[in-house]
């Protein structure tokens, strides 16, 4: 029997599997295949659960809905709070809840999936949906199908639990001595230029990833309680207003440590709105002083009085450190990955080392969320990172995994200890930066 083909993209699953947790799809009936009636969906779907039920029209939608529930023909509603229709618009993930949780899924004979009294696939056992938003489920029918009730194909995935990888992809040493030295590898770290003292990373990402809370996360650790100096929160617009360069201190009146983190107002997908891409420039070059008010409309201008017109190497940016939040990779605009192409090209060109934050794991996946430990055996975050690697450009190696304080009161082991080897990562990237000027500045002496 040959294998069955997926129309779902792997971008698609990826983004539909993102809203159920630490889980892969196999695909169980293919109305191509099997069938245009409600006999071989059952006979294929039948006492399967969870799955994922998918319309495909030629108008260009895909669309559907996701049950916990099994598949018969009982001819009766069941209940299923954790039910939703779904559409994917202009490429854009939409989500439908259920508005009845004991009218979830209609488990009808003579057709194809069918939830609540408002949408089934393969209705009536012919290629056509049906669709009568407002029963059980409300959604826009336009947005959802485009109008065009005549099918293509319909898929049915079975949603299986990603299995945990046997043993550690990369290995880490969860033990407090090595928390220990971690934190004192940072506080004796020392750049190689002489006349730069400490290693300026620049964190960009887009709104709500974590830029401002990684900074919290690191000064709470050499603190020891957790803090929140940088303005963090949920919104959805940047709560970063100024670019900030943060000096992480070891206690409360130690020795500032050998690197500074630049804080900037987060990227956000509309244009005119968030970090301008030709702000970035200037943060790179270190024309833009500390506390610069943004303007997302206008990007600092080389004659206002605020520019730094000669920067020296302390002033510019050693390393970037993209912010990324796991729960979101799937879903990330179009735009915003556009203007991330934009900025990752500018420091290409300047030579500046780039790495990637993958924050809150723990949130999208619940091996992680369990137990923090198991951030390399989840096959579900190594997937994430591989997706990461691939949109961003960046190679797997330079892709951190994670988990600021946001709830917690008190510190935790293994949070600190993946925090550490983060700003550990980040200052070898600056320590390349330096050697590869050093080399440079060897070069022209050599040439003169």
């Amino acid at each position: 029997m040959s294998t069955l083909n997926s129309l779902l993209s792997r971008s698609q699953q990826r983004t539909i599997c993102s809203q159920l947790g630490s889980v892969k799809l196999k695909l169980l009936y293919k109305a191509t295949v099997h069938g245009f009636t409600g006999a071989a969906f059952h006979q294929r779907c039948d006492n399967q659960s969870p799955t994922v039920s998918v319309g495909y029209n030629d108008s260009g939608y895909v669309f559907g809905g996701y049950t916990r529930q099994p598949f018969s023909q009982s001819g009766q509603y069941v209940n299923d709070d954790q039910a939703f229709l779904f559409s994917f618009t202009g490429g854009k993930f939409q989500k439908y809840p259920c508005t009845s949780a004991l009218h979830a899924v209609n488990m009808t004979g003579n057709s194809g999936p069918y939830f609540g009294n408002a949408l089934a696939l393969v209705h009536g056992s012919k290629p056509v949906t049906y669709s009568a938003p407002g029963n059980y489920y409300n959604f826009n029918a336009a947005e959802m199908h485009g109008n065009d009730l005549n099918l293509t194909e319909c898929e049915v995935y079975q949603v299986e639990e990603t299995t945990e990888l046997e043993k550690p992809w990369r290995t880490v040493i969860w033990e407090s001595g090595r928390r220990k030295e971690l934190m004192e590898s940072i506080k004796n770290y020392k750049p190689i230029i002489s006349s730069v003292s400490q290693g300026r990373v620049l964190l960009i990402g887009q709104v709500g990833a974590g830029k401002s809370s990684f900074f919290n996360s690191i000064n709470s650790v050499f603190r020891g309680h957790v803090t929140s100096q940088a303005i963090s929160g949920c919104s959805s617009i940047s709560l970063t207003t100024q670019f900030r360069t943060y000096s992480v201190k070891t206690g409360r009146e130690g020795k500032p440590l050998p690197i500074i983190l630049c804080d900037t107002m987060g990227l956000e997908d509309s244009k005119g709105a968030g970090l301008d891409v030709e702000d970035i420039n200037n943060i790179l070059k270190g024309h833009m002083p500390d506390r610069y008010q943004f303007n997302p409309t206008a990007p600092l201008d080389s004659e206002a009085h605020s520019y730094l017109k000669s920067p020296g190497v302390k002033d510019k940016i050693h390393c970037v450190a993209y912010v990324i939040d796991a729960c979101k990779v799937s879903i990330m605009p179009p735009k915003l990955e556009e203007k991330l192409d934009a900025i990752r090209k500018k420091v290409n060109l300047l030579g500046i080392p780039q790495l990637v934050l993958l924050t809150k794991v723990d949130e999208a996946c619940p091996l992680v969320k369990e137990d923090l430990r198991n951030v390399y055996k989840s096959g579900y975050i190594k997937d994430l990172m591989q997706e990461v690697s691939t949109r961003l450009g960046v190679p797997l190696s330079c892709i951190v995994p994670v988990k600021n304080y946001s709830e917690e009161l008190e510190l935790d082991l293994n949070s600190d200890i993946l925090l550490l080897g983060a700003v550990i990562q980040m200052l070898r990237f600056v320590d390349n930066y330096f050697d590869e000027l050093s080399d440079r500045l060897s070069s022209t002496e050599c040439n003169d």
